[in-house]
């Protein structure tokens, strides 16, 4: 699939864009801007609040809020959060309500986005989470609705985000609505969808072997996980044999993809696993494998799985719905490259300290703001009425804090990855759809779109068994497959294909119970029960705690699939689309938490946790096929093994992996271009002499860097180009280095050859040379003759770009009022540091990077440090907008106070809430 869009809503359309211009002006006035910078000091009297509370405010903003009760403590961070960031958290309860349109107007992004987002309906499934969440949860998420709304109470929208002036001069905007409870949960949902794993491979998979009409190599695209090479989480026998499941069933890993433990995994209901709540397939406990008698007899004509999805009609299909998610904002970053991260702590036995450091920096999209805002809550007291003495980064509009520390313990997050979405290829005939040879009637629900401006949009949202079918989104999706039904089946004619999205987070969850209980775990036991509420998004937890002790829990609502057709081509693995319409190949229950790994103190005293297997093929349930493939974790093994063996680990040591740019995939090619250089012009050598004794380090002055990322970018263009199909693109990141990998032990393979080249079958070598030179001559035209002169920054560079205003198409002084950026950035893809680019792109503009660095020390937490990418603000202009932006980019963290001296002893500013007589 490609690269995923980001949603660049003009917000305006071209009938104003001269009018936008002419008031810019007007809006760039000093006093139209710092209407809404919010007043954080002095006292501020508030409705409801039980006792007096005080926000003390570093010199970066960071509030760190006290109260003597719990919901005191989310009500005013309900307040701080809507002055800092309102209209963040406004867009965000537009997007996942599907109701963007009414916000920026008449937009084509906006209106796909909001089509696909009702389709999938994430906002009915927030309030279902909201009518089942325990009564605490529901009581803290009123106290931070009833903050918001405190704050937005009697405040025009001029005076709450400049950007709704901006909006205003382009159509009228609705009033603004009261926030509620569901806004928060909603904005889970949308978490969830950006980290929901391998949906791309899937559709890239079957939209593939459309054009390389053979699966075998379609699976060299996809190659299995290198165990050998790049050790699991979870690597040998736990310590103390405390790795989750040990006596269960073995997983044999990607060689056999069928994971159907579902008998024995539903033994015991007690863990509600083998439960498939509405908007998930349900499992059919008397499924033997065998489909129903009318589908025997038809079974005899069922296609091969690979010959269904090559035909036009799947494909076409497929390719709706490609597009159609492609549609969706990037609201983490989507499914660009580089959507990852880092996480890894390190025991007491290695550290300076004599007790554990935690390091943590996920990989999102840019923005901004960026997509983490900082915070801290503390009771005056701590108790069990009470128990909140917590700091860390959460995000706007959503109480607690996903990421940090609390007195006792700390955790880091990275995304697990495990298979939870399939799409399943349905055979829809009018309004019904084929289950086992028989005709099942659609459910269908009317959705109207308010469109700010213009008229509404009403669509017609269609679902099976297995989900919506997110292909109609698109209007031109009636037209896939009306020529081609299914071959040899005379009871679909006349039938079209669809496709419908089976995803474990369209049924309620339970990760708002899971972040709260996070923030008050105060060991491991208690930290694994709240990490196995963390249904959606599934999240490798990795953690540490003031006794000393280090460990990691893998949670997830993680489906397990039937056997499908044991004659099939295809494996019923969820690898590739599922057959809709044989009952075989529906999912037939959950993994049990019990099977979940996890693993307490190991022996080789950290654990790094990157995207990489969790497990090895001996693990106890098989998550997923499609990991990252570990080259980024296995350079923070190296980087930790090379500083213990040196001397005791230190804060500083753990800064500088965070900011290592070693490129893994330079190491293993670089030899061989060197070797090639020889047979090639002097001119295209003046450029390969850059890479002789090259480091294969990435920072923004190396000229080495810029010329073999560009020479990268050449390669997969003139190895894969010529035959994947439209939307599936070589991005160049960590699957692409073990694809390249392994084909450069073939100089001979199929997949060298560039199709659009006449008469001439390439080799290898001949494409090695061939990207040596076009790289050679691309950098002579973007930076100059002279190869030492070349500068990676100068190509790699990220903005950091606001949603809806900063856009292309836009006055420039608006997008530099809410933009920030160009600036140069050092890393690349599966890079440690990890600024990540698409290599099919055209250009090197960060997609991913960063989005928050984070080192906490267990032995004194105000050791800790921490940066932002951008700042706590949402206010254009705000000092807090972007003050943290330059330390981010060169690799620096701040000081990160924690207890109570050390916050009045940075504090920079004072506001105090009073309960209003």
């Amino acid at each position: 699939m490609t690269r995923r869009r980001a949603l660049r809503v003009t917000a305006i359309g071209s009938a104003v864009v001269a009018v936008i211009a002419v008031v810019v002006v007007a809006v760039l006035a000093v006093t139209l801007i710092r209407r809404p910078l919010p007043d954080r000091g002095g006292e501020v009297s508030m409705p409801g609040l039980s006792g007096e509370a005080r926000v003390i405010r570093d010199d970066r903003g960071v509030p760190q809020i006290y109260a003597d009760n719990a919901e005191d403590l989310f009500r005013v961070q309900g307040y701080v959060s809507a002055q800092d960031r309102f209209f963040e958290m406004d867009l965000r309860r537009h997007i996942t309500a599907g109701r963007l349109s009414e916000l920026v107007g008449e937009d084509e992004d906006a209106l796909t986005a909001d089509k696909l987002i009702r389709t999938l309906g994430w906002r009915q499934v927030a309030e279902e989470e909201f009518t089942k969440a325990t009564e605490s949860t529901k009581a803290y998420l009123e106290a931070y609705a009833a903050g918001v709304n405190e704050y937005i109470e009697g405040r025009s929208k001029s005076e709450l985000n400049v950007t709704y002036t901006i909006l205003e001069r382009s159509h009228d905007l609705a009033d603004i609505e009261p926030w509620t409870p569901v806004d928060s949960l909603a904005w889970i949902k949308a978490m969830a969808w950006d980290l929901r794993s391998n949906y791309g491979e899937e559709l890239q998979r079957a939209q593939a072997i459309n054009t390389v009409r053979n699966a075998e190599r379609v699976e060299q695209l996809f190659p299995d996980y290198p165990y050998e090479e790049h050790p699991p989480i979870i690597e040998g026998e736990a310590a103390d044999g405390n790795q989750a499941g040990s006596g269960a069933q073995a997983n044999p890993g990607k060689g056999n993809k069928n994971n159907n433990q579902n008998n024995e995994q539903n033994e015991n209901p007690d863990e509600e696993q083998g439960t498939s709540p509405e908007g998930t397939p349900t499992p059919d406990p008397s499924a033997t494998g065998t489909p129903s008698s009318s589908a025997t007899v038809e079974n005899a004509s069922l296609v091969q799985q690979s010959t269904v999805l090559s035909s036009d009609a799947a494909q076409q299909a497929l390719s709706a719905a490609t597009n159609a998610l492609d549609g969706l904002p990037d609201v983490l970053g989507g499914s660009s490259e580089g959507n990852g991260s880092n996480s890894w702590v390190v025991a007491g036995d290695l550290t300076e300290s004599g007790l554990p450091l935690l390091a943590n920096d996920p990989h999102l999209g840019v923005s901004a703001p960026g997509i983490w805002t900082q915070v801290g809550l503390h009771c005056n007291t701590v108790s069990e009425a009470c128990p909140f003495d917590v700091s860390g980064y959460t995000f706007a509009g959503l109480p607690g804090v996903v990421i940090g520390h609390n007195a006792r313990i700390s955790w880091g997050l990275t995304n697990l990855g495990p298979d939870v979405s399939d799409f399943f290829l349905e055979n829809v005939n009018g309004e019904s759809y084929l289950v086992d040879g028989n005709s099942q009637p659609l459910e269908t629900r009317p959705e109207t779109i308010k469109v700010a401006g213009g008229d509404p949009v009403t669509i017609n949202v269609r679902s099976t068994k297995h989900g919506p079918l997110i292909s109609d989104v698109l209007t031109d999706v009636a037209k896939a497959g009306q020529t081609s039904p299914v071959p040899g089946e005379k009871i679909l004619r006349g039938s079209t294909y669809a496709v419908a999205l089976s995803w474990t987070a369209l049924s309620p969850g339970t990760s708002m119970e899971a972040i709260l209980g996070l923030n008050v775990a105060q060991d491991f036991e208690s930290f694994r029960k709240a990490v196995q509420k963390l249904d959606a998004p599934a999240q490798s937890v990795i953690y540490a705690d003031v006794d000393g002790n280090i460990g990691y829990q893998a949670p997830g609502r993680v489906p397990l699939r039937g056997k499908g057709d044991p004659q099939a081509k295809v494996p019923a693995d969820g690898t590739w689309p599922q057959i809709g319409w044989d009952s075989r190949y529906d999912w037939t229950g959950f993994v049990k938490k019990r099977d979940l790994p996890w693993v307490e103190n190991p022996r080789s005293g950290y654990i790094v946790a990157a995207n990489q297997a969790v497990t090895g093929p001996d693990g106890t349930a098989q998550l997923t096929s499609d990991w990252d493939y570990g080259f980024r974790s296995q350079r923070i093994q190296k980087l930790i093994e090379g500083a213990r063996a040196d001397h005791p680990i230190t804060m500083e040591d753990m800064r500088e992996v965070q900011n290592d740019t070693y490129n893994a995939i330079a190491e293993m090619l670089v030899p061989t271009l060197l070797e090639l250089a020889t047979t090639t012009d002097e001119f295209t050598q003046s450029g390969v002499e850059l890479l002789e004794g090259w480091d294969y380090m990435q920072p923004t002055d190396s000229a080495a860097a810029a010329y073999f990322n560009t020479v990268w970018a050449k390669l997969l263009d003139l190895t894969f180009a010529d035959e994947l199909p439209e939307g599936f693109r070589a991005d160049g990141g960590d699957r692409w280095f073990q694809v390249v990998s392994m084909l450069m032990d073939d100089p001979k393979d199929e997949w060298w050859d560039d199709g659009r080249t006449d008469a001439v079958v390439e080799s290898r070598d001949e494409v090695l040379r061939r990207a040596l030179t076009q790289a050679r001559l691309e950098l002579t035209q973007r930076l100059g003759k002279d190869p030492d002169k070349w500068r990676w920054g100068k190509l790699h560079r990220v903005t950091l770009e606001q949603t809806p205003l900063g856009g292309e198409g836009l006055p420039s002084l608006l997008r530099e009022l809410v933009n920030q950026g160009p600036y140069e950035a050092p890393g690349g893809s599966s890079i440690v540091n990890a600024f990540s680019w698409d290599a099919s792109a055209g250009d090197f503009s960060v997609t991913a990077a960063p989005s928050m660095r984070m080192i906490v020390d267990m032995s004194n937490l105000d050791n800790s440090r921490w940066v932002n990418q951008s700042g706590v603000s949402g206010h254009p202009l705000d000092k807090h907008y972007d003050d943290q932006v330059g330390a981010w980019l060169k690799g620096e963290d701040f000081a990160w106070p924690f207890t109570a001296d050390a916050v009045k002893a940075a504090s920079d500013q004072e506001q105090t809430f009073k309960p209003e007589s």
